[in-house]
């Protein structure tokens, strides 16, 4: 099996890593295509990939089709991609917004297609990504790209009904949990603690954090109640966090990307 990158981003570099690195894939059958072709040689030479200067090299070349261009690329990508479709080939597109509907309305309806969302953590090998597949594509093919996907982090099924708001909290999180450390860091500076330190305390206590809810299977607040003891100095600061409208700013976080995600479907 091949797998065919078409555009070379963070977020398709991040994948080809993850490849590469895992042992599990032939850095020798990954082809890859980017209208800059400095990126596509820099991964070349950096992995062992093989260098395209074409969609139509890719499309002729491999099985398995990665989408890493943006959203607002895939109009003038797709009916270029459709010139050179054959019925083995699987199209996969990270590409946000874009459902499989859109997707098979510019290739084919028979096109087989798997829609996945990964996040930026990607880049460290520990992404929280998604994925929904059309109904032509079978187990063996799925399996193939789950396997592909999981070399930068865990996936999981999601209904596409439910992509928009995965693609806010598994997607867009990342942005909002790094304005959470980072503000936790600078009032630790504000207090006398120098900003490395913070940062450092900070993060970690956030990652540990993440790692009780999933081990210990009890609910946040149950989590919060252990940390507040009776008129300890834990519960001035939850108090102070929800006088302040703490859980509705991130409601509403949530919403605006939500809905942004789901205007781009049409």
């Amino acid at each position: 099996m091949k797998y065919g990158f078409i555009g070379l981003g963070n977020m398709a570099t991040a994948i080809i890593k993850g490849m590469c690195k895992s042992g599990d894939f032939d850095s020798t059958l990954i082809y890859g295509y980017n209208r800059t072709k400095a990126k596509t040689t820099k991964l070349a030479t950096s992995y062992g990939i093989q260098a395209t200067n074409s969609i139509a090299a890719i499309m002729s070349n491999c099985d398995i089709i990665i989408l890493g261009v943006k959203p607002q690329m895939l109009p003038d990508v797709l009916p270029e991609l459709k010139k050179y479709l054959h019925d083995n080939h699987v199209i996969v597109s990270i590409a946000a917004g874009k459902n499989i509907t859109y997707l098979q309305d510019y290739l084919s309806e028979d096109t087989s297609i798997i829609r996945v969302m990964p996040n930026i953590n990607a880049l460290i090998g520990a992404s929280t990504s998604c994925y929904t597949a059309s109904e032509q594509v079978s187990t063996a093919q799925l399996q193939l790209v789950i396997s592909l996907f999981e070399t930068v982090g865990t996936i999981m099924e999601v209904p596409e009904r439910l992509f928009s708001i995965f693609t806010t909290i598994g997607g867009a999180s990342p942005a909002f949990t790094y304005m959470y450390i980072d503000a936790l860091a600078r009032a630790a500076v504000r207090e006398g603690m120098p900003k490395n330190m913070a940062l450092d305390i900070a993060a970690n206590a956030v990652l540990g954090s993440a790692k009780m809810i999933l081990q210990s299977q009890e609910h946040p607040w149950a989590l919060v109640d252990q940390v507040c003891s009776p008129g300890g100095t834990t519960i001035q600061g939850v108090s102070s966090l929800q006088s302040n409208h703490f859980e509705t700013t991130i409601h509403e976080a949530v919403a605006a990307v939500t809905d942004k995600d789901r205007s781009l479907s049409k």
